[in-house]
């Protein structure tokens, strides 16, 4: 949630700031700002509620805003609702602080009591005015020192960018629980949540760990612990490249993303595949440590839980040990049984969800080895698991995840693959019919996304649903609950995915005549009995769009009204199959909806708030 951009160096500000919010703008907000300072002037603050455009315009482009000095937001809002007066920056009384701020200051409250009974008066409803407040309460000529009293006084989550007007050379920032990288620059440096906010400008970057301060000024940058000692931090050179940031053509991020699935697949795959062997970087699970585990804990949010259900169902059909899939969210209160022998798979996008990373922490706590799979190299789960492997999927920007979901499942694929050789629990024949399976699959992927205009149709006469219903069994409900989530988080058409042997266990009451049903029958060990909960709501007046793979496609075809068939492939394999067209299916829909695709209402990209 929210964007944070900083620049200190020799260009205007301005400009540079708008355009790095606006490489922010898929993490999700309802306003933006910025402040720029000039020494005749002073402290610049603009802030304009909703779109980032509206801020821009008003700036023109940032052109109007004068000073090589600054810091931009986008805000999604936590305290207080969203208004221009709500909007970061905010500033303290005095007008010699601005504060930027991602996260929540939890004890704000007691913190904003405390300075109204020294006189000082509050203009926004936000936690992040009691920053900028205190910064000038303990100020008295060392910025960094009073940096580190506040920080000593605050509790909670938070990523915040400082100016202050008495040292208009430099900003200050700091992190708890919540990203900022820094940009390194010739005659410049930057900081921001996330390296598209920088990329244009500098591709060296390093990460602020938890507790950390920076002071940037245009030809240094400091790194201290809050006791402001110093601390050295290495500099990491990102690789991609900055189209891969853009559209490329596509209306959206998201069609351009679902299209970039099958080369995601390979980028994720072929370096791990060496001389016809899994290789998989830093892991050196051996059959004894393998032998010992009495548990899998699979540990996620949102589609990377999607991914560990899937993964559950393929990591004990491999391995034969016991997969417990647990939402990151709820870990931590669940009092989860971990011992020494429990291995914790961590799986998230952004390696920054903070859900996902307290239960990291209490598993660890626990006792448990944590193995992260996560897309972004150097992020705090990353840098907190014991091993990590990374997606190397590039950015993502669309809020609602396709290539993330598909390169994770890769992941899982792989590491029951090796672990099942390791193990000896699959013959050597079905190890290798399942990875030779395994590494066709792209093209595979290819040969679905080619037939997309078939979607688009069934899209078209679908869209106008008010409910829809995803049914499977196995590793196809699985894949609906992501199916279901995707059309939920872009076309706001209320969905639900169940599990079809549980329709008679109440849900059935909900199917009535024209309600639309997606029956998922990939998994040929349980196609049989998925064919008859069609007929069940069938019977009852449901319209039925059949998934299943071509050589079951003439046994479901006359029980359905229309059938997306899917290239044959092992059924263990079948989800990285099935997703896509689930995924065209909701981004049509919720195109022909006239809906925002890729910044859909009340989502955020990185989740870093409770």
């Amino acid at each position: 949630m929210c964007g944070i951009v900083g620049y200190v160096g020799r260009e205007e500000a301005g400009p540079i700031l708008l355009d790095g919010l606006s490489r922010l703008e898929y993490r999700g907000y309802d306003s933006a700002g910025v402040a720029v300072y000039h020494p005749q002037v002073g402290l610049q603050v603009d802030k304009a509620k909703g779109r980032l455009q509206v801020l821009s315009d008003l700036l023109d482009g940032g052109k109007k805003i004068k000073g090589t000095l600054g810091l931009g937001h986008t805000r999604w809002a936590t305290h207080g609702r969203p208004s221009d007066v709500n909007s970061h920056p905010q500033v303290s009384e005095d007008g010699l602080f601005a504060v930027v701020h991602n996260g929540i200051i939890e004890n704000y409250s007691e913190i904003k009591e405390f300075l109204e009974s020294k006189g000082v008066s509050f203009v926004s409803e936000t936690d992040t005015e009691v920053v900028a407040q205190l910064l000038a309460y303990h100020y008295k000529g060392d910025l960094l020192e009073a940096v580190s009293k506040v920080l000593h006084r605050i509790r909670g989550a938070y990523a915040l960018g400082i100016l202050c007007a008495d040292q208009p050379d430099r900003i200050v920032a700091a992190r708890k629980d919540s990203p900022l990288i820094l940009g390194r620059g010739d005659g410049f440096n930057m900081l921001a949540s996330d390296v598209t906010a920088v990329i244009r400008y500098t591709r060296d970057v390093s990460y602020l760990d938890d507790g950390e301060i920076a002071q940037l000024t245009p030809n240094s940058v400091e790194v201290f612990d809050r006791y402001l000692r110093p601390v050295e931090k290495s500099v990491h050179h990102v690789d991609w490249e900055i189209s891969a940031a853009e559209k490329g053509g596509y209306e959206h991020f998201m069609a351009k993303e679902i299209m970039e699935q099958p080369k995601a697949f390979r980028d994720t795959v072929s370096p791990r595949i060496q001389d016809g062997e899994i290789v998989l970087e830093g892991l050196n699970f051996d059959r004894a440590y393998l032998t010992s585990l009495d548990k899998v804990y699979i540990i996620a949010c949102g589609s990377s839980y999607h991914v560990g259900m899937a993964g559950k169902y393929i990591l004990e059909k491999l391995l034969r040990k016991p997969v417990e899939v647990a939402l990151a969210s709820e870990f931590r209160y669940c009092d989860p049984i971990v011992t020494d022998k429990t291995l914790a798979l961590v799986i998230s996008q952004s390696g920054e969800t903070i859900d996902t990373l307290a239960a990291l922490r209490e598993a660890k706590r626990l006792g448990a080895t944590v193995l992260s799979i996560v897309n972004v190299v150097g992020s705090t789960i990353a840098r907190e698991s014991d091993k990590v492997l990374y997606t190397w999927a590039g950015p993502e920007i669309a809020v609602a995840t396709t290539k993330a979901y598909t390169t994770q499942l890769a992941l899982v694929y792989l590491l029951a693959l090796s672990c099942a050789k390791t193990l000896d629990s699959l013959s050597p024949e079905e190890y290798q019919e399942l990875l030779r399976g395994f590494l066709r699959l792209p093209d595979k992927m290819e040969a679905i996304l080619k037939h997309r205009d078939y979607i688009q149709y069934l899209a078209s006469h679908y869209f106008n649903h008010s409910s829809i219903f995803f049914i499977g069994r196995n590793l196809d409900y699985a894949v609906g609950m992501e199916a279901s989530l995707k059309l939920k988080e872009i076309s706001y058409i209320h969905s639900e995915a169940y599990a079809a042997g549980e329709l008679k266990h109440g849900t059935i009451s909900l199917i009535e005549p024209g309600t639309l049903v997606i029956a998922l029958a990939g998994y040929a060990p349980l196609f049989e009995k998925l064919v008859s909960n069609v007929v069940e709501v069938k019977s009852r007046g449901a319209d039925v769009i059949g998934v299943t793979s071509a050589a079951q496609t003439g046994w479901l075809a006359p029980k359905v009204d229309a059938i997306i068939p899917l290239p044959d492939a092992h059924p263990l394999l079948l989800p990285s199959l099935e997703v896509l067209p689930m995924q065209l299916f909701a981004y049509y829909v919720a195109l022909q909806r006239g809906c925002d695709i890729d910044k859909p209402r009340n989502l955020a990209k990185s989740v870093t708030v409770e």
